[in-house]
């Protein structure tokens, strides 16, 4: 499966980041603060636009939601999914 957003959680980024058609996000990892994944040592980030080359993608109603090359290895590791919770949207993260 690899990178997974739902219809539901696509529109909630569209609301709440003001995306139009044609726009891009981009998931990324960091060693400090943001979204807790399953790897003990990263957090997620999240950004608008397109940077670099992308390794792994989904488009969903328009948006291009996207991990780059330099950390593709974490969907090698962890298939991630993203639905939509009661208010926000939440990550789910499998071990491969």
């Amino acid at each position: 499966m690899g990178l997974q957003v739902t219809e539901d959680a696509a529109k909630w980024y569209i609301d709440e980041m003001g995306l139009e058609e044609g726009d891009y996000v981009q998931f990324f990892l960091k060693i400090y603060g943001g979204i807790k994944t399953e790897h003990p040592n990263y957090f997620l980030g999240i950004s608008v636009g397109l940077d670099g080359e992308i390794a792994a993608k989904q488009e969903v109603t328009g948006i291009t939601f996207y991990f780059g090359e330099k950390d593709a290895w974490f969907l090698d590791e962890f298939d991630m999914k993203v639905v939509m919770g009661e208010d926000e949207v939440e990550y789910q993260f499998t071990a491969r």
